[in-house]
């Protein structure tokens, strides 16, 4: 954050600076007291489960010279902490990070889709930072809340920002997009991701577009070239618009090749052809490479120095990350999901090369709502075709295996919770076997895999 005095700091956020010492410079602000450091401003969030406003004692003692409040303070604060009382500490931060927003001068890459997001943002944030000193959404802080602290937290001197733009009901995205300002937008693809609340992908696309309204003309859209709502979407932005693929699009990947550890591909641009490989498998990961590539190119980064910058990016964990476990092999996409990811990591199981069996350990898949029946019942579909063990693990995902069953799959599993799978995988994998692990956030399915070691 550009330092900033108390007094400015109340002033753009809208508050009433109460104690403390006006001419206090803050250049980091926190909502977890786990998280503070020495000098940070705490804000105090009243969540679903927590009031922030009764730990301002607790940031303090750990560090916290200062602290927004939307209601009253604790006692027994250091004598001169600082306090800013405000209406509504969202929207003071919220407001806080616009005016942040506008004394930058940055470069914005924002990216929003249905998959691919956190994955794609590494991706890009490695290739910009081969020239700029660049930053990003850190983890998936990318809502309402996730997305202000970002841009109130980024450092002096950051030249390019990739930030995530997430959604999961609609009317979100413009407030987001219009705080972020984007130079350069990237969709990576509209899919069935929070379906329970969007209705149907016309919706999704339709919230998606709105980040590519927020773009200047002078701006770029980046689409997915194999996605059947690019089209539509493109006809949203005043911007360029370019579009990338799989052997499709103005940048384009083709000659791919997968293993356990990565994939090497041609990627051909109007200003050239490089080999490049990135360190995870799978062909919407190369996808997602493609459109950092993209970025890096519109940075005036040469393609050479971005296809490099691609080669050594590590991704966020539990996004197709391999470990190889007493001679097992574990490709770990637990991170999340919905049924356009898995059947992304079920093809991505089926082409790496192995010795043994393709097992899939598939767990609960949320926000699906009234379309969930058929979202396990493809998935199942599309297990059946690719592996030669599925696994499931929760009473949700009992209908991904009733329909793996009858497309004739016979090596189906159901377990009950993470416990039953570990100590399943435990007594029937093989050497050479590789187990791919994925499910949504909820379904915490890292612990299959943590449980077997």
């Amino acid at each position: 954050m550009i330092p900033a005095p108390l007094t400015q700091i109340a002033k753009w956020c809208g508050g009433n600076l109460l104690s403390g010492n006006e001419r206090t410079l803050i250049t980091r602000i926190s909502k977890d007291t786990r998280t503070i450091q020495s000098g940070d401003l705490y804000l105090g969030i009243r969540g679903e489960q927590y009031d922030g406003n009764a730990f301002v004692a607790q940031a303090a003692a750990v560090g916290a010279v200062a602290a927004i409040v939307d209601s009253e303070t604790s006692t027994g604060l250091p004598d001169g902490f600082g306090i800013i009382r405000v209406k509504d500490s969202i929207v003071a931060l919220q407001a806080l990070a616009k005016m942040v927003r506008a004394e930058m001068k940055i470069r914005a890459v924002c990216i929003t889709g249905s998959n691919g997001k956190t994955s794609t943002k590494d991706f890009t944030a490695e290739v910009l930072s081969s020239r700029f000193q660049t930053s990003r959404t850190p983890g998936n802080l990318n809502n309402h809340i996730g997305l202000p602290l970002t841009i109130v937290n980024t450092e002096p001197g950051t030249e390019a920002v990739v930030w995530e733009i997430g959604m999961s009901h609609p009317g979100e995205i413009e407030p987001l997009a219009k705080l972020a300002k984007p130079d350069i937008a990237i969709i990576t693809n509209i899919g069935v991701a929070h379906i329970e609340y969007m209705g149907s992908r016309e919706a999704t696309a339709k919230e998606k577009g709105r980040l590519l309204e927020m773009l200047e003309p002078g701006g770029l859209a980046i689409l997915n070239a194999q996605d059947n709502f690019s089209d539509e979407l493109a006809k949203r932005t005043r911007a360029r618009v370019l579009r990338v693929g799989i052997e499709s699009g103005e940048i384009r990947a083709s000659t791919i090749q997968q293993s356990n550890d990565g994939s090497s591909f041609t990627i051909d641009t109007p200003s050239g052809r490089i080999e490049t490989r990135i360190t995870v498998p799978g062909l919407h990961m190369v996808l997602n490479g493609l459109f950092a590539i993209a970025t890096g190119l519109e940075a005036g980064i040469s393609l050479a120095d971005c296809a490099e910058a691609l080669s050594r990016t590590k991704l966020t964990g539990g996004r197709l990350e391999w470990k190889t476990i007493r001679d097992i092999h574990f490709l770990d996409d637990s991170y999340n999901a919905n049924p356009d990811s898995m059947e992304a990591a079920l093809a991505t199981l089926a082409q790496i090369p192995s010795r043994g069996r393709k097992i899939a350990a598939l767990g609960r898949m949320g926000e699906l709502g009234e379309h969930a029946e058929s979202g396990y019942r493809r998935v199942g579909k599309k297990a059946a075709q690719l592996v030669d063990i599925l696994l499931t693990v929760g009473k949700e995902a009992a209908a991904m295996a009733k329909t793996a069953r009858s497309e004739g799959l016979k090596n189906v599993v159901e377990a009950a919770d993470t416990s039953e799978a570990s100590q399943w995988l435990r007594e029937f994998v093989h050497e050479g076997d590789v187990v791919l692990v994925k499910g949504s956030r909820s379904a915490k399915m890292e612990h299959v895999i943590g449980n077997f070691q």
